[in-house]
């Protein structure tokens, strides 16, 4: 749920931009050097990791940790002011597993949209997450279909809640797709990756 500052940005699915990829590339290393080794990975998710995807202008972060310890990561978040979304579907995501336990923080107020994603590492939520994104990297058919239906549903749809409401569905029916791919091909986490190097952790992105 977007913080009184964010919902003036309103509802909007825009085409691809190429400036995203640098644009996690920036925010990845905030939050690396906060989080310091506490993070074991920092990877670009969601619809503006997937080049040619239109999405929201939102980039997405899942940032995995080995243990999810709130007041630990809380702290670190709060010395860059990233604001800790409070609701309880921030704080647990259903998988076909079961639940997940997670942690999901805001940007400080007026800067660009994002939206961190804390995962333990062994977690089926963070994996749900990269398959996803690998997928449509990998099928343009699909990328292309999912763009078309978020700009169609971002036309009609009331609010961002009801937004994300309507896309849940359509979602789980992509990740049978999905998860029918990973089986034939072998997918595993980090198999598509192209790891680049800040500091002396790796950051994952596009």
């Amino acid at each position: 749920m977007p913080f009184p500052d964010e919902l003036a940005r309103g509802l909007a699915v825009v085409p691809y931009d190429r400036g995203w990829p640098g644009e996690f590339v920036m925010l990845a290393r905030r939050i690396q050097a906060a989080l310091g080794p506490v993070a074991v990975r920092v990877s670009h998710v969601g619809s503006t990791s997937v080049p040619g995807l239109a999405a929201k202008d939102c980039i997405d972060v899942l940032v995995e940790v080995q243990v999810l310890a709130e007041e630990l990561i809380s702290g670190r978040f709060e010395k860059i002011a990233f604001r800790l979304r409070p609701e309880p579907w921030n704080h647990a995501e259903a998988t076909p597993g079961g639940q997940c336990l997670k942690l999901v923080f805001a940007p400080p107020e007026g800067e660009r949209a994002s939206n961190v994603h804390v995962l333990e590492t062994a977690s089926e939520a963070a994996r749900r997450k990269l398959l996803f994104r690998d997928f449509l990297r990998a099928h343009d058919a699909a990328r292309d279909a999912w763009s078309a239906f978020k700009q169609c549903l971002a036309a009609t749809a009331a609010d961002l809640f009801q937004y994300g409401q309507a896309k849940a569905s359509p979602t789980e029916i992509l990740m049978i797709a999905a998860e029918y791919w990973a089986l034939q091909s072998q997918w595993a986490v980090g198999l598509h990756e192209q790891d680049k190097t800040v500091g002396h952790r790796p950051i994952l992105h596009n």
